[in-house]
């Protein structure tokens, strides 16, 4: 790998100095202003808005992030509940997703999985594992 290719490297030029804003009670809004190497603000770039909240998935909190197409403070704060929605909700639908893949896939003994000829598991033969070699039979 060569050293311009390294993932963890810094980009300098693309800086940004980052202020927080919360009302300490729904999320935080991050107003992050574009700065040059020197740490001097850099008007060529925009200032960018991203909001921050947390949604209960039963009784662990998620935290969420998303964009705010803003142009000021005030307006990130009036975007906010409606990004927060969206952003909530297209979390859970890409968990529900997650867990629809994950309920799907058919575990099947002797193929892998849960034993897959470990003792103890669902491995045919072994001992604390069912019988008939690892393959189903319907009667």
């Amino acid at each position: 790998m060569k050293p311009d290719d390294d993932p963890i490297r810094m980009n300098p030029d693309a800086l940004y100095r980052e202020e927080t804003f919360t009302d300490l009670a729904v999320g935080v809004i991050k107003r992050l202003t574009p700065v040059t190497r020197t740490g001097e603000p850099d008007p060529s770039r925009p200032v960018l808005y991203r909001g921050e909240t947390q949604i209960l998935l039963g009784a662990s909190p998620l935290p969420i992030a998303f964009e705010l197409d803003a142009k000021s403070l005030a307006e990130a704060a009036e975007q906010f509940a409606e990004a927060a929605r969206r952003a909530a909700e297209e979390t859970v639908r890409q968990l529900e997703e997650l867990r629809r893949e994950m309920q799907s896939q058919i575990l099947v003994p002797g193929q892998g999985g849960l034993g897959g000829g470990v003792p103890g598991g669902l491995g045919g033969g072994l001992p604390g594992g069912l019988p008939g070699g690892g393959k189903i039979k319907l009667p």
